[in-house]
């Protein structure tokens, strides 16, 4: 093992402390609102760390680090894609707070008059999570790996360390419910936000200790940055070096996700449901997730920095998810004083700010929306929480299995992007149409489910000559680039030219992007490859080919690519990050259409029960429990009392005109959105 001694010492202390914090808040829950929410009392303070903990994992950095390392500055946009959904957090927070339910599956139900709908959201729940919990047991173990090594007890190391990694999270969330996790989630979020920075002037030191000349400061790292790796390394967005994250591409992902992070089932706890108000839910949950941007700034920095000290460095070009891990190991294991052992603390707290609260939302889904309203509607508290604890460590346990299955960050990532569609037109067009009825939302949610998940896994397995066929094994061209330009001492390391400066000439190859398949298309015995075209290029010229053999495909069928295929588009004439992402529109339009479509010839719902849903999500919380019951007594009693502030007055559309404070609350995050871009455009320039 590659940690010391004062290292393990760091672990043991901080897996101690949060079970110590889950065994002295166990003794406060009693009841389902205790462990589930813990009686809508946190603050600011405690609501911004908990958005901030929940929604930063173990994998954000280690996604930054690869994709920075393999792209250059704009890989941060594997984890800032989420930074214009930000302001519409600040609306969103006050939906959370007026759902009044313990789960988003409560608001399912009572808006489709369905406890079958409420099952089905559960379970969508659980799935999400195990997926995207296993994305953060994924990236412990890539980090891990060049600090213990590849093995452990014989094991490999992702065997062993994980499950453990699991127990401890399992023993202090099951043990002091949402309470505990709060509380952990304010160490952890400390503890993430020191991460961030830790090893930035470790790192800027070693550069100008590599490259820099005596007198070389700090921030002259950066122009040695500049100098090793090239300009194009610092292009936030595009760039022929960072081809997975053209503008197109950004704005796409940014929109699927804006659609559906705020239907996941943790955002009813963390996006303001525990809040004591509707001003606390909106400033911590819009707060607690500008840290985390700012924080992703420094881990561009950081994957900068190990990018110019160890580019040329084999474990990484083999795999770019261990550049956090190595960079650890060599810039902080030398110094002997317990920072490995820090470092890895505060990976784990990332993880663990996560999953604990997951854990705890896939509990109460279940306790709340299968076995309350199926199995056994009159079990007690004690009863309840029991099988909520059960549930809890289950989650995590699917997590592990998930993580040691599929052991790759970047799939496990685009996998979240597209699960939350499931439910997305459901919630959004409930929340705002009165006409969205139980069977549309029936309707699309099988649909979804179908047509992005179950068949694309299903039809490959009843026809697998699918896989071998022509037809379905098409692939973008291939396409070698042979150009000449000057070498940068990046190049010099990896032994690609011998003097920085002198003209070089180098050969890439890009293309044969599987069309039709998730996984890859790869040629059966040896590749034959026929020339289509050759074309002048600046520096050089482009050769372009296309398969001339049999092909196998791996992965799932893309369903939604075959269709495009059909309208006609040239798909093999596209670059990479434009296939990928050619999934992102269909995911998001398409179930919104069918959800309206069958909204209009379907029955509607009740009046009653819209009228009852409709005011309580326009009736204010009032922090005092007996006043806000009164409150909405009187909502209830008059389910119209809000309609003068309809933006539609006399339509079905629940749209309400915005007061002051949502519009200034969402301009001033919008700016705020616009400032960390031009904080990353600043640092991008320093040294030049």
């Amino acid at each position: 093992m590659k940690l010391q001694l004062i290292d393990f010492l760091v672990l043991f202390l901080y897996f101690a402390g949060m079970a110590g914090v889950g065994f002295w808040l166990m003794r406060g829950q009693k009841k389902q609102e205790d462990f589930f929410m813990a009686g809508r009392s946190f603050g600011k303070l405690m609501q911004t760390f908990a958005a901030f903990g929940s929604g930063t994992g173990s994998a954000d950095p280690v996604n930054t680090a690869r994709g920075t390392f393999l792209n250059g500055m704009s890989g941060m946009w594997s984890v800032m894609y989420w930074l214009f959904v930000t302001p519409v957090y600040w609306i969103s927070a006050v939906w959370y707070r007026r759902m009044r339910s313990l789960t988003l599956g409560d608001w399912f139900v009572e808006r489709y008059e369905s406890k079958a709908i409420g099952v089905a959201y559960a379970l969508f729940g659980c799935f999400f999570y195990m997926t995207y919990g296993a994305m953060m047991f994924t990236a412990i173990g890539k980090v891990a790996a060049p600090l213990l090594g590849e093995t452990m007890f014989g094991m490999q190391l992702q065997y062993t360390l994980l499950p453990f990694v699991a127990v401890v999270v399992i023993t202090y969330g099951l043990l002091g419910g949402i309470s505990a996790a709060y509380w952990t989630d304010l160490i952890q979020g400390i503890c993430i936000i020191v991460l961030s920075v830790l090893l930035i002037p470790f790192g800027l030191k070693a550069v100008v200790d590599e490259f820099g000349s005596n007198g070389d400061g700090l921030m002259d790292a950066f122009r040695l940055m500049h100098e090793q790796l090239g300009d194009e390394a610092f292009t936030i967005i595009g760039g022929s070096t960072a081809s997975e994250f053209p503008l197109y591409a950004i704005v796409a992902i940014v929109i699927i996700n804006m659609i559906g992070i705020v239907l996941t089932p943790h955002f009813i706890v963390t996006g303001g449901g525990t809040a004591k108000s509707e001003w606390d839910a909106r400033v911590g949950l819009v707060t607690g997730n500008f840290i985390k941007r700012f924080c992703t700034i420094g881990w561009v920095i950081t994957a900068l920095i190990v990018l110019t000290l160890y580019g040329s460095d084999a474990a990484l070009t083999a795999d770019a998810d261990k550049a956090w891990g190595v960079a650890t190991l060599k810039l902080l294991g030398p110094l002997n004083i317990g920072l490995v052992g820090l470092m890895v603390a505060c990976l784990l707290a990332a993880l663990m700010s996560t999953v604990d609260c997951f854990m705890i939302v896939c509990a109460a889904l279940v306790v709340r929306n299968i076995y309350h309203p199926y199995i056994k509607p009159d079990a007690s508290e004690a009863e309840s929480l029991r099988l909520a604890r059960i549930i809890g460590a289950l989650v995590v346990a699917g997590s592990v299995a998930l993580s040691l299955t599929i052991y790759d960050m970047f799939a496990n990532l685009q996998l979240t992007w597209i699960v939350p569609m499931l439910f997305a037109a459901v919630f959004w067009v409930g929340m705002y149409w009165r006409r969205a009825t139980t069977s549309a939302a029936w309707i699309t949610f099988t649909f979804c489910l179908l047509f992005f998940l179950v068949l694309p896994i299903a039809v490959p397995k009843l026809s697998p000559g699918l896989a071998n066929s022509p037809a379905y094994t098409r692939t973008s061209h291939v396409i070698e680039s042979t150009l000449t330009r000057a070498a940068l001492p990046l190049d010099v390391s990896r032994g690609k030219a011998s003097a920085a400066g002198e003209p070089m000439t180098e050969t890439k190859r890009r293309g044969g992007v599987a069309l039709f398949w998730t996984g890859s298309v790869k040629p059966i015995g040896d590749e034959k490859l026929k020339e289509i075209d050759r074309r002048k290029v600046p520096g050089g010229e482009e050769v372009v080919y296309e398969y001339d053999c049999e092909l196998v495909g791996s992965g799932r069928l893309r369903l939604d690519m075959l269709i495009i295929d059909k309208l006609g588009l040239n798909l093999a004439s596209m670059d990479k990050a434009a296939i990928k992402t050619l999934d992102l529109p269909f995911a998001t339009v398409v179930p919104f259409i069918v959800m309206i479509l069958a909204s209009l010839v379907t029955k509607p719902n009740s009046k009653e029960a819209l009228d009852r849903l409709y005011v309580k999500m326009k009736t204010p919380v009032d922090p005092d429990p007996a006043g806000d019951r009164a409150a909405m007594e009187k909502s209830y009693a008059q389910p119209d009392r809000f309609d003068e502030r309809k933006l539609f007055p006399g339509s079905s559309l629940e749209f309400q005109r915005p007061t002051a404070q949502d519009f200034w609350g969402f301009a001033v995050c919008f700016a705020i959105c616009f400032g960390i871009i031009g904080l990353a455009i600043l640092v991008s320039g320093i040294g030049t």
